[in-house]
């Protein structure tokens, strides 16, 4: 299987990143494949609705870094989306990519992916219920289909580190993908 980790989180290294490791070190151990790309490294402009992904070729004319992220996602088979939580959702170039996934709908080349949801929270995962809903009813919508998410308590940078439990679970996480 050939996974895709998006990490919208911008501290390299950080809780989201760190999560993120574990569950790809843990596929890795099954034999799987994962490629990792920092949102924060690409320009990633808004959409403008403009309508034009839902015609013709169904892609998206905006020339930025979601013209090398499109091509990444249509190859994998799973999605890691890591986002720290900001203000219950998630970061601005994570939402900004959501919102230029539109071209999917039209083209269907997501339908049938799996999806992973990475979120760490200084409120713990009681407080990700409105990021979580919003993921969940976006790729429902494209038909991707979910198959879990390590929601944390974590804030300061790297702080996971020290949490062996929430490590281990997304260690396993990684192990079970098939």
């Amino acid at each position: 299987m050939k996974i895709l980790a998006l990490i919208g989180s911008p501290r390299k290294g950080g809780n989201t990143d760190i999560l993120v490791d574990r569950i790809l070190e843990g596929s890795q151990a099954k034999g799987h494949t994962g490629e990792k790309l920092y949102l924060y490294k690409y320009k990633i402009s808004p959409c403008v609705d403009c309508r034009k992904c839902k015609k013709g070729d169904y892609l998206c004319p905006i020339k930025d870094g979601m013209q090398d992220i499109y091509s990444k996602m249509v190859a994998a088979d799973l999605i890691i989306f890591g986002t720290p939580n900001y203000w219950y959702g998630p970061t601005g170039v994570m939402k900004l990519l959501i919102d230029r996934m539109r071209p999917f709908v039209a083209n269907s080349k997501l339908r049938g992916k799996k999806w992973i949801l990475v979120t760490p929270a200084a409120e713990g995962a009681g407080v990700c219920r409105p990021l979580v809903q919003m993921f969940r009813l976006s790729f429902d919508y494209l038909e991707m289909k979910f198959v879990g998410k390590i929601l944390v308590t974590a804030f300061e940078k790297g702080e996971i580190g020290k949490n062996q439990k929430e490590l281990n679970r997304a260690y396993q996480l990684g192990m079970s993908l098939k």
